[in-house]
């Protein structure tokens, strides 16, 4: 595969470690034994270091039967590319192995979706929010493919229009059963904590409603600096389109469970869809 196909990791060593083993080792750290899995049609992760939001995620993705092909929805924190960018063909590398992506899928969200998506790798080139899903979720499921998507839009028409084309797409590709759609999502954002919560419980209570309206009124009304809540947005619209009827919060924390300083801190959310 030519060198321009292969996105090699640019935040491990920093968001995660850099090697395969030590990866393991932090996520290991994070593991509840025994949790039941769900069949689930999509989820909200958040994107930090692990350090400060990877319990969060592995309690969610372990109670997930990961599927073969996964829809990754993240916010553009670059500025770089178009509102909605898509790779319809190459690798993804990580310390945990390379992930291919789904090329047949993605074009078909890209044919569905055409006034909204644009093929686009620059926007991917240097954004953290769909990669540190990536060894966490690789950790879980040795083998699966993806389509990355990344969401500059604020605009609740657009996003709930390519939420639906992304169904669409899914649909049409015969692949209901084997896709999981991951919104990856950090909260708010250095607050102080009871404050944080606050506005996050409203935020979080939209999501597991399944109401992309009341998430972006709860957002603009209380000024909730949630940077994903464009892709939970699309995902929401989608999951409900493949027949999704409730959310489940698996687990909340903020940054400050882990430095001790509830003065200024993220929040972070694991979220699954069903």
């Amino acid at each position: 595969m030519e060198k321009s196909k292969i996105r090699k990791p640019v935040v491990s060593g920093q968001f995660y470690p850099a090697a395969a083993g030590e990866v393991a080792k932090l996520i290991e750290k994070f593991l509840v034994p025994s949790l039941k899995k769900d069949d689930c049609i999509a989820c909200m992760l958040p994107h930090a270091g692990y350090i400060y939001s990877g319990r969060v995620a592995v309690e969610t993705v372990s109670r997930i039967n990961i599927k073969d092909t996964i829809i990754l929805l993240g916010p553009n924190h670059t500025g770089n590319g178009s509102d909605f960018s898509i790779e319809t063909e190459g690798v993804w590398e990580t310390p945990l192995g390379s992930v291919t992506i789904n090329t047949a899928l993605a074009r078909e969200i890209l044919k569905a979706g055409e006034q909204y998506f644009e093929e686009d790798s620059l926007a991917h080139l240097n954004e953290h929010s769909l990669e540190v899903e990536l060894p966490i979720l690789q950790y879980f499921k040795k083998s699966f493919q993806i389509v990355p998507v990344t969401v500059m839009s604020d605009k609740l028409a657009d996003l709930k229009e390519a939420g639906k084309a992304i169904a669409v797409a899914v649909k049409s590709s015969g692949l209901q059963s084997s896709v999981l759609i991951v919104a990856s999502s950090d909260m708010t954002h250095y607050e102080p904590e009871e404050q944080a919560k606050t506005k996050d419980t409203r935020a979080i209570e939209a999501i597991l409603a399944l109401d992309e309206d009341r998430l972006t009124e709860e957002v603009d009304g209380l000024n909730i600096s949630m940077c994903g809540y464009a892709p939970v947005c699309m995902m929401l619209v989608c999951a409900k389109l493949l027949g999704a009827k409730k959310g489940e919060l698996i687990k909340y924390q903020t940054s400050g469970d882990s430095t001790g300083d509830t003065s200024s801190v993220v929040g972070y959310a694991g979220i699954t869809i069903h």
